[in-house]
């Protein structure tokens, strides 16, 4: 019978190498020794099977390589775009994603926020529902948060990657204004549990700024039901000429609604979106949005939590500005 090859140990590849098991252990984490020590001590170790044992490194460094990632929802498309690319960031640092979903609700979230917490993740970064939360002031407190989206208000977090709101809700609605839009319905995910959300609050002052007659409804994200919402919407008697929705997922409601009740977009509607998520360049005709970076935010999110796990904290804001991406289905109203 065939044996199963032993495991190599760390004291085999420090042999190898001609290093202390330290100075590898050191070097296979990426701390305190140089890119070529690291390079050669990687290169041992492939070659005699060396595999980390993750309970003993846990053990050691008192750390689980887990950061915690808490969406918002994931039946928003976009942000499901966003933790793909937030949990191979991670691996790639040789930590991992233990992604949970608070599924649209602010309590749901409190809850999985102190369960990650408990669970002791090393860090956590979160899409967050509701930033008033007490909560987070807390869970700041005891280990690194990056916030991305909204900023954590009376938390002292260690890095926030934020939207430029207020610039994304302006070009959104002097866009449909110029266009000669006057009646608007926004269409948001915010639920009135959490009712002071940047861009809400924004919208009204935008609105009274600009001379429009808008109206906030909530909207889920899922496609059944944002196409729901979207049909009273537009059955109206009086139906606003364009709809804002805050995210491409609840556009794709606002177009199934649209085809369902036989309204051309954008000859009898205009619908604009927010996040520019690949599959509405597929959509006819294609959807006016707004570019975020989504790299960009996966990059900069990955680094602050990462670096302050690493005990090199670099507290930072990122804002990041929209960049507005007109498409086919906005336009003048019909007369």
């Amino acid at each position: 019978m065939r044996q199963s090859r032993k495991r190599a140990t760390i004291r085999q590849v420090a042999e190898a190498t001609g290093l202390s098991p330290a100075a590898v252990s050191y070097a296979l984490r990426g701390m305190q020794v140089s890119e070529e020590t690291q390079r050669r001590v990687r290169q041992a170790a492939a070659e005699l099977g060396y595999e980390a044992n993750p309970i003993a490194r846990a053990l050691a460094s008192g750390r689980t390589g887990m950061v915690g990632l808490l969406c918002g929802s994931l039946e928003d498309l976009w942000q499901q775009s966003l933790a793909v690319g937030i949990s191979r960031a991670l691996l790639a640092r040789d930590r991992y994603a233990l992604i949970l979903d608070a599924a649209g609700d602010p309590a749901r979230e409190r809850l999985l926020a102190q369960q990650l917490r408990d669970q002791r993740v090393d860090g956590l970064i979160v899409f967050p529902l509701d930033p008033s939360a007490a909560l987070w002031a807390e869970l700041a407190d005891t280990l690194p948060v990056v916030s991305i989206g909204d900023s954590l208000q009376g938390a002292t977090t260690t890095g926030e990657v934020v939207f430029d709101n207020r610039a994304g809700v302006t070009l959104a609605l002097e866009h449909l204004h110029a266009l000669g839009h006057r009646r608007i319905a926004v269409l948001t995910p915010t639920r009135s549990s959490t009712p002071d959300r940047p861009a809400e609050v924004h919208v009204a002052a935008e609105a009274d700024r600009l001379g429009l007659d808008v109206s906030v409804v909530t909207s889920p994200h899922a496609l059944p039901e944002a196409t729901e919402v979207a049909r009273r919407v537009l059955s109206a008697r009086n139906r606003p000429t364009a709809v804002f929705c805050f995210a491409d997922s609840i556009a794709y409601g606002a177009y199934a609604a649209a085809r369902e009740l036989g309204l051309d977009i954008p000859g009898d509607v205009s619908v604009a979106g927010y996040d520019a998520h690949p599959m509405s360049r597929l959509l006819t005709p294609e959807l006016t949005t707004f570019d975020w970076g989504v790299d960009s935010i996966i990059r900069q999110a990955v680094r602050l939590v990462v670096n302050a796990i690493d005990g090199k904290p670099q507290r930072r804001r990122i804002v990041h500005p929209p960049k507005l991406c007109p498409g086919a289905s906005t336009s003048v109203p019909a007369r």
